[in-house]
């Protein structure tokens, strides 16, 4: 199963998959696909140690790193990530920050000792993301740079590009595609709103052919609720190049993800996600909870834009990790309306192979129903 982008990458399966834990790129690289680690979350330096990491254990395989530079947020051209966070901090109006401590005290979420709180400025815009970046290409057996929201900067396709890497973007729309087109991007990611995390608003059966349309040949892959083999199958037949995947590794076996957060997940219905602008500022898909119904509600503060959202919720995520059993009702949960179909937990490799074994059936069934249609 090579298509002309798995082959550039020396990969066996067209299956990307973005998570935040580094021993699922370890095990989706390992089974044949390409694992990106998402880098929101971590500084520079943290980000370093982790790729330090999947280099020692990722054998000869390669992987991925996931940055966000929005093309559009507050401190646009900021180069002085410190100056840029005071800033920032000096318009985030106190009563968010008084409703958030409000919601997790209601819910009995325990506070965290001053020195154990991280940075609320990771992972947004050219400051952040931009020595992440850096650090990412600096290693050898990084092999693709994805930015998640927005066209990358020049300087940082060019980076790319210098280092011999590929450099990838998503996008929600057909007009999104020709600008990551136009700036030189090598493949566009085109997420369709079923996805978890941020999206737009067209689904993925509509958006994926419009995306192709405007893109000719530089090559797509298909993202936005793909967690099995017919899925992936349908998006090979319009012409994607291969799936990028997120949700499906949230309760793989190798997931970092806390028991009470993953059984969440087991007991979601694909009815129990939504938009919410509550945890980052853009619509990002996400379980709904206690958390997103407060947001939603008109009485109380409505969500500042990115990245002011998330300085305001960072310490929010950071409780519901180190408290997954008091934060269940108001934790951050991105996933998309796939979640409904998530049953058990499995090992990555195992979700791998059943994928490319069904995706296989899939094209299978469609070539005899051709040869029957040709033969009457």
């Amino acid at each position: 199963m090579q298509t002309d982008i798995a082959k550039k990458l020396g990969i066996e399966f067209p299956i990307f998959a973005f998570t935040h834990c580094r021993d699922v790129v370890v095990a989706v690289s390992k089974a044949g696909g390409l694992g990106v680690l998402g880098a929101v979350g971590f500084t520079p330096e943290q980000l370093e140690v982790e790729l330090n990491w999947i280099d020692e254990h990722i054998g000869d395989h390669v992987y991925g790193v996931d940055i966000v530079i929005p093309g559009k947020y507050e401190g646009m051209g900021a180069t002085d990530a410190d100056k840029l966070e005071e800033d920032l901090k000096a318009m985030i109006p106190q009563e968010h920050r008084d409703f958030v401590q409000k919601l997790l005290a209601e819910h009995n979420v325990p506070d965290l000792p001053e020195e154990e709180r991280m940075r609320e400025l990771i992972g947004f815009g050219t400051a952040i993301a931009g020595p992440q970046a850096e650090i990412a290409l600096s290693h050898e057996k990084v092999a693709l740079l994805a930015n998640a929201l927005g066209t990358p900067p020049p300087d940082v396709i060019d980076s790319v590009h210098e280092k011999g890497k590929l450099i990838a973007a998503l996008c929600g729309s057909a007009s999104q595609a020709a600008r990551h087109k136009a700036a030189g991007v090598d493949i566009v990611i085109a997420q369709g709103t079923e996805g978890g995390g941020h999206t737009g608003e067209i689904g993925s059966m509509v958006l994926w052919p419009e995306v192709l349309d405007v893109l000719g040949d530089t090559p797509m892959l298909a993202a936005g609720g793909i967690g099995s083999g017919r899925q992936m199958a349908a998006a090979l037949a319009m012409g994607a190049q291969g799936v990028w995947t997120g949700s499906l590794w949230l309760t793989v076996a190798e997931a970092d993800v806390p028991p009470a957060q993953m059984q969440a997940y087991f007991d979601a219905t694909s009815k129990d996600t939504l938009r919410s602008r509550s945890w980052t500022g853009k619509p990002c898909r996400m379980l709904r909870n206690d958390w997103t119904d407060a947001w939603e509600d008109p009485a109380n503060p409505q969500p500042l834009g990115m990245p002011m959202q998330f300085m305001v919720t960072s310490n929010a995520v950071q409780r519901g990790h180190m408290y997954p059993e008091q934060a269940k009702d108001v934790q951050f949960n991105p996933v998309g309306q796939i979640v409904g179909r998530f049953e058990k937990m499995r090992p990555s490799r195992d979700v791998i192979f059943e994928m490319v074994e069904e995706c296989i059936e899939a094209n299978e069934r469609m070539s005899n129903l051709m040869n029957q249609t040709s033969e009457a």
